[in-house]
């Protein structure tokens, strides 16, 4: 998935924190708000994180109904050195918090926090640890074609609730197909070559700009907020941004 266009790119500001170059004024007037989202499917923290800026974002357009708003993914891998075949679940636990007792303790707190927004997390039914290269590949191509938002949250629900294995193409394409998407040009592309460099670029453009970990949000290119915020902190960045407009 491509950065929007003209012009806008992540780079760092003098006080290091990191956003994207406005374009032209007369875009922001088409649409005033432009939140960029960047995060990856297996990121719990991004699924509650976009229930959160679903949840601001609601807020934002009751005070503001006639001013439109756009929501843009952009990706970031966790673990991209995971092969094509992902990795069993137990062995990606030990890798990466030394073994599931570990992941238990802190996954009981994402499941806290996810209840307080909604979402069921039902981690013991991941049995495989995904490479999501495909998935974001799946996301560019969806959001070409209009708001991605629907499909983020299927492969979301479908990884951390429905225990689905989303590194399968079979399965994205299923994803996709039951949000309405044509399953046999899903399965083209994901049996093509498209979107991979576009991915690549992007994730590398995000690690260039400083973003370490996600949901990293961006409004208007001009405010960034790291992290899982409530819709508080969020709605005060998009006053802010939109201040700075």
């Amino acid at each position: 998935m491509p950065w929007p266009r003209g012009g806008r790119r992540l780079r760092k500001t003098a006080a290091m924190s990191t956003t994207l170059q406005s374009s032209s004024a007369a875009e922001l007037v088409r649409a005033p708000l432009f939140v960029d989202v960047v995060s990856d499917v297996v990121c719990p923290w991004c699924y509650v994180g976009k229930r959160k800026l679903e949840t601001a974002l609601a807020r934002w357009r009751a005070d503001q109904p006639d001013v439109a708003a756009t929501v843009r993914w952009h990706p970031f891998e966790l673990n991209p050195d995971l092969p094509v075949e992902g990795i069993p679940r137990t062995a990606y636990l030990e890798q990466k918090f030394g073994g599931k007792a570990r992941a238990v303790e802190i996954y009981t707190r994402v499941r806290a926090v996810g209840a307080e927004v909604g979402i069921p997390f039902d981690f013991d039914r991941i049995s495989r640890q995904p490479n999501t290269r495909d998935a974001h590949r799946l996301i560019a191509w969806a959001q070409q074609r209009g708001d991605a938002g629907a499909l983020v949250d299927r492969l979301f629900r479908a990884y951390f609730i429905e225990g689905r294995w989303i590194g399968a193409r079979d399965e994205l394409a299923a994803l996709a197909a039951g949000g309405g998407l044509p399953d046999d040009e899903a399965r083209a592309m994901l049996a093509s070559d498209a979107y991979r460099a576009e991915v690549e670029a992007e994730y590398r453009e995000a690690q260039e700009a400083g973003i370490t970990g996600v949901p990293f949000f961006i409004f208007n290119g001009r405010t960034a907020v790291s992290g899982a915020h409530d819709p508080d902190v969020l709605l005060e960045a998009i006053a802010a941004a939109r201040a700075d407009a």
